[in-house]
């Protein structure tokens, strides 16, 4: 619907309407049939506004309650109704226009539903378009930033945002924003302002995910547990467009007074399959949440189903969703690093920010500290990931023969960021002899630091993972020159060279 299509008239049938239910796709059988009306509470509001650059309407802007999606017309205007239970009226920020921030640079693309005596209320959005555009972007995926104390986000400043500022900086003048993946605190909500002020000084417009730390726990049902998150961030789910990438940001963490399971609601599907009616198929569409949608995880374990609580339960209806499009869903909550396709969508989980929850410089399962960078041109992404600390070309983990006392005649390479495009290959003496095998395993270093009482020393409860990004190879005793070459589904290659003893340089 419109913005021309509602009128003052119109507005108490509409308004009966919106309360009697809208209704939610039919997901888990058909995404294009309806099934059962989707939640309405409370009387009715009538949300006007315009949408603006430079005091010109804006036409063909998305705004939205959460629920109901309408457009601006050509001269900007926009009529929506909606009801006092909703959180917020929110614009989906059009490509080619600056992400609106609040002072400390989180975005603002919403305004809070406050409803006159007459039940009325003004939503106006003033955005500021882009000099040279957006059709070439970055952007950056800060998984499980999960500060639990002023030390740890002591060490979010020195060490992320300072390795953040110099990525932005390789960037030249092409726009980057980033996305907080959730799990921002580690439940210490007070801590959200010195998030905020690291995203002050990275410098770049934050857009955030909520996670399962991030939650008022004392909250009895998932309604109220995202009140602390939501004063600060804003909605839970939405969407904008950076060039020709659609981006929608979701919540699967469901809250139920006890603990928490990965789903999507009734609510937010109803929203996403409203969203995704204006994206032309075969576009690429880009989701960030926080669990993964299916993970690799419960295969590793040898479990014979994924877990509630790494998992998103009601996946199926996400997948039918993004069904027409080129769909990349980004993750974190694992502190591992994988790729997973499913049902023609290619889930990427990040590797987190604080690793191993801040004991130490990896995750259990082997890969670094670090974020995932998105870069796009066009419809065209690719990605690779950021180790803190290192440079951009540190790809990959190598060890000696015997590192894995499993494989004693093996070399064994971490290449964490792999996916079914990559080739791994060893030489010896300059001489290639073929590529490595990829086996289940735990990562050599991982076990050194996270196995046994009282290691590792912050969070003696890490243990390493099984990973299926290691990769080996059978090498001859006293063989000298081994080197390793990782070429990735970009065509971009990194060498390294395999160390003579486990732990040397």
């Amino acid at each position: 619907m419109t913005a021309t299509a509602v009128t003052r008239r119109s507005f108490l049938e509409l308004a009966a309407a919106s309360t009697a239910g809208l209704v939610l796709p039919g997901l888990l059988r058909d995404p294009y049939r309806p099934a059962r009306p989707a939640r309405r509470i409370g009387p009715p509001v009538l949300v006007q506004g315009r949408v603006t650059v430079s005091g010109q309407g804006l036409g063909r802007v998305a705004v939205s309650d959460g629920l109901t999606v309408v457009e601006t017309a050509t001269d900007g205007s926009y009529e929506l109704v909606t009801t006092v239970d909703r959180d917020f009226v929110m614009l989906s920020v059009p490509a080619g226009h600056a992400i609106p921030r609040n002072p400390k640079g989180t975005a603002r693309f919403y305004r809070p539903v406050r409803a006159t005596a007459a039940g009325t209320m003004e939503a106006s959005f003033e955005l500021e378009r882009l000099p040279d555009g957006d059709e070439r972007h970055a952007v950056l995926l800060l998984a499980d930033v999960q500060t639990q104390d002023a030390e740890e986000m002591r060490w979010f400043h020195e060490q992320t945002v300072r390795d953040v500022r110099d990525t932005v900086a390789d960037m030249g003048e092409r726009p980057v924003i980033g996305i907080s993946g959730g799990d921002i605190m580690y439940d210490d909500l007070s801590l959200f302002p010195e998030y905020e002020r690291g995203v002050e000084r990275m410098g770049i417009p934050f857009f955030q995910v909520v996670g399962n730390h991030d939650l008022d726990v004392d909250a009895p049902t998932d309604e109220g547990s995202s009140e602390t998150f939501s004063r600060h961030f804003g909605p839970r789910y939405y969407s904008f467009d950076r060039g020709a990438v659609h981006y929608v940001v979701l919540d699967d963490v469901l809250w139920h007074g006890a603990g928490y399971i990965g789903y999507l609601d009734a609510d937010q599907l109803t929203w996403l399959a409203a969203d995704l009616a204006r994206i032309e198929p075969g576009r690429t569409v880009v989701v960030a949440q926080h669990i993964p949608a299916l993970g690799s995880g419960h295969i590793r374990l040898g479990e014979a189903r994924p877990r509630l609580t790494t998992s998103v339960a009601n996946r199926e209806a996400l997948y039918r969703l993004l069904q027409p499009y080129r769909a990349l869903i980004l993750a974190g909550h694992t502190h591992e690093h994988e790729h997973v396709f499913e049902h023609g969508v290619h889930e990427l989980v990040s590797a987190t920010v604080c690793g191993a929850w801040w004991s130490g410089p990896i995750c259990g399962d082997g890969a670094p500290n670090g974020y995932t960078v998105i870069e796009a041109a066009g419809e065209t992404v690719r990605w690779r990931y950021k180790a803190t600390g290192h440079p951009p070309d540190h790809q990959m983990r190598l060890y000696p023969r015997g590192a894995d006392p499993g494989a004693p005649d093996e070399i064994v390479a971490n290449v964490w960021d792999w996916d079914p495009e990559w080739v791994v290959v060893w030489y010896e003496g300059g001489d290639r002899r073929g590529r490595m095998a990829r086996r289940i395993g735990l990562d050599p270093l991982s076990v050194q630091l996270h196995t046994g009482p009282g290691l590792p020393p912050r969070r003696t409860w890490v243990e390493p993972y099984p990973t299926s990004h290691l990769f080996y190879a059978p090498v001859p005793d006293g063989a000298r020159d081994i080197t390793v070459e990782a070429t990735d589904r970009f065509g971009r290659r990194y060498v390294g060279r395999v160390p003579e003893a486990l732990g040397a340089s």
